[in-house]
């Protein structure tokens, strides 16, 4: 019998598999959206995307305080909030690269952009792909300061929405135990 702190591993296996299936769905997204080249309504869809990055963390932040299974809630959050920031950067390089071609060392293809986008993310540094415009040195910087928001302020949020979580399913427990809160 599992401890009433320790999910199971139905639930555990359950949260992996959502996980691995919004990240699937979002890259497969990303592949088949129809993307053609950089216009005034692309700069809007990129602000708006990044909006709709710190909506779905935000929502999720709330999810996983409220979870009755925080640390895997938040396993969950990050596989939405990461690969959607990772996936909105490389919508916005492969459009760069189609409309300004001279914007990075060589042609992006959509899997280059996101290979360009995930160097970028996890700091591996570059060789083969370098952003050479201003545009695309802008866009890197960009993502650069927003991973570093990600990692940095992101990490400590869904750290302490896991510890309300714990916290509150602690109070629960001692509540049906007939026992006062903390």
């Amino acid at each position: 019998m599992s401890s009433p702190s320790r999910p199971g591993r139905r639930v555990a296996f359950l949260v992996f598999a959502r996980a691995t299936a919004i990240t699937a769905g979002l890259v497969t997204t990303y592949f088949l959206l129809p993307l053609e080249g950089v216009t005034a309504d692309t700069v809007a869809w990129l602000v708006c995307g990044l909006l709709a990055v710190m909506v779905v963390f935000f929502w999720e932040v709330r999810t996983i305080a409220r979870s009755a299974h925080p640390r895997l809630k938040a396993v969950e959050a990050l596989a939405a909030t990461v690969p959607l920031f990772l996936l909105l950067f490389a919508s916005a390089y492969y459009l760069l690269g189609r409309s300004f071609p001279a914007a990075f060392s060589e042609p992006l293809t959509r899997t280059d952009a996101l290979y360009f986008a995930l160097t970028t993310f996890s700091t591996v540094g570059y060789g083969d792909i370098t952003a050479r415009s201003q545009s695309g040195r802008v866009l890197t910087m960009l993502q650069m300061a927003g991973g570093l928001l990600l990692v940095g302020v992101a990490a400590r949020v869904v750290a302490s929405a896991v510890q309300a979580g714990l916290q509150q399913r602690r109070g629960s427990a001692t509540d049906d135990v007939g026992g006062e809160r903390p």
